[in-house]
């Protein structure tokens, strides 16, 4: 019998043994797997419809829904979801993937407010000839769900940094910053319906795990909701910020500060905080800040229109130190431990007013330092202008800084150069400091001004949970 020919891909080797060429080794290799998604919306309310849309190189993926707090709560799985894969528009990461809505999910009326992961998984068997190994692929994004009825379990409201993740978040191959933009290129516009890069676990989840576990209840919302949905403030005693809260749009603060002055309490437990301005577009699906390169912002000249100039709220032009709301600023502070600055320093603070209800509780003497344990002082810090009377700081007023502002404690803190240098009011060779304040205008506002303050409660330390409960207790009431 005639042995069949072979087909013409597979050649006889120098031993005479079938064998195949480089080029078909390399085409019998399995195809890349993956998975990716993003929620419709970054804010939800019970009821509302939870879109997803995602992404995959499978027929079908699995989902999994969880709320992250002191105890992990998954709330909804799908197994076996049916997938397609979707192309990538060149402007993805300023407007958007497109992608059509692959789950769609009512909000059932139980799930409890706060921040919830989604989590996408994909599996295969790997290639038909090579590459034959189990292979899996994780991928996973977020929505905040708003309180059903504000303030009905609780008058503490956190509202998350949800403006800062997306303005660091490079999918697609830029973000609102150079160093990891594709082609060391900077965007100065980010959109939320691409797959995100959330912050969440560094700062905020510590802070909702210490106060969970310690029974404190808090409500959530994002920044967008203090920009779109303002009436949920008047529910509430006291609006947290916690950790890296850096880009605000000028309506968020516009509510924020009526509701300071009509007798709310805030609590900046947060560093840089509301350093640069954006504004909103899209109906909250994208934000527009073109930071240090201000003079390319449409409306930089145009009569009536710089207070909406998308540069730090400090500079001349925009005329709004960060300083008026949350007492201190970026612009006086700069970095500790950080971006080569400042690395043998101790992370703590120096106290200097120990009498000050803030710290009641602790023992803490003038001069003590408290927080370097967990290096509570880290990162991005907030400071103001002060001078020094008979060995305590007192705030100059220059920068904006409130007149009740009291400095109750500080740390050393400075700017990279290569940060502040195409500011044309930087003054050469500045120091600043972290600080830590209080003041009053209607209602009363603290600040911890350094990004890291919720490390001192995920290490333990008694002396930041003492303050933190301080705080919640006297202005969460």
């Amino acid at each position: 019998m005639k042995s069949p020919l072979l087909p013409r891909r597979v050649w006889l080797g120098s031993m005479g043994v079938l064998a195949l060429s480089a080029s078909q080794l390399v085409a019998d290799a399995p195809p890349p797997l993956f998975v990716e998604g993003y929620a419709g919306q970054v804010s939800y309310t019970v009821g509302e419809e939870l879109t997803l849309h995602v992404a995959t190189s499978e027929e079908a993926f699995s989902v999994e829904i969880t709320r992250l707090g002191a105890k992990r709560e998954t709330v909804w799985t799908a197994a076996k979801v049916e997938g397609h894969e979707h192309p990538v528009p060149e402007n993805a990461s300023s407007h958007g993937c497109g992608w059509p809505a692959t789950v769609r999910l009512p909000l059932p009326a139980d799930w409890r407010t706060g921040y919830y992961l989604v989590t996408f998984r994909v599996r295969d068997s790997g290639g038909k000839y090579v590459n034959r190994s189990a292979r899996s692929a994780e991928s996973s994004c977020f929505f905040v769900l708003r309180p059903a009825e504000p303030g009905k379990n609780s008058k503490i409201l956190l509202q998350l940094s949800t403006h800062t993740y997306n303005a660091y978040n490079n999918w697609g191959g830029f973000s609102l910053y150079a160093y990891h933009g594709r082609g060391g290129n900077q965007g100065h516009r980010v959109s939320c319906e691409r797959p995100p890069m959330p912050q969440f676990a560094n700062w905020e989840q510590p802070f909702v795990e210490w106060a969970e576990r310690n029974g404190i209840a808090l409500d959530f919302a994002t920044n967008g909701d203090l920009e779109f949905h303002p009436e949920l403030l008047k529910a509430y005693r006291l609006v947290l910020s916690v950790g890296h809260d850096e880009y605000w749009s000028a309506p968020m603060r516009d509510h924020l500060e009526r509701f300071i002055t009509d007798g709310g309490n805030v609590a900046f437990f947060s560093g840089n905080t509301c350093c640069w301005q954006v504004r909103s577009e899209d109906g909250g699906r994208a934000l527009t800040s073109w930071k240090q390169n201000f003079q390319q912002d449409p409306v930089f000249g145009a009569r009536g229109s710089q207070a909406t100039l998308s540069s730090i709220w400090s500079h001349h032009s925009v005329n709004r130190p960060e300083n008026q709301l949350t007492g201190v600023g970026f612009l006086w502070g700069g970095y500790h431990k950080s971006h080569g600055q400042l690395m043998d320093a101790s992370g703590a603070y120096t106290v200097h007013r120990p009498d000050h209800w803030l710290f009641a509780g602790t023992g803490l003497k003038r001069g003590d330092e408290f927080g370097g344990k967990d290096t509570i002082v880290g990162y991005e810090c907030d400071g103001c202008e002060l001078t020094w009377r008979e060995g305590l700081p007192f705030p100059t007023h220059r920068d904006g800084t409130p007149e009740s502002f009291e400095i109750l404690a500080s740390a050393p803190a400075q700017w990279h150069p290569d940060d502040c240098e195409w500011y044309d009011r930087w003054d050469n060779g500045r120091k600043g400091n972290a600080v830590l304040g209080v003041y009053q205008r209607g209602g009363t506002v603290f600040t911890s001004g350094s990004t890291d303050w919720a490390h001192g409660l995920r290490g333990g330390d008694p002396l930041v949970d003492r303050i933190t409960r301080n705080v919640l207790e006297r202005l969460g009431r």
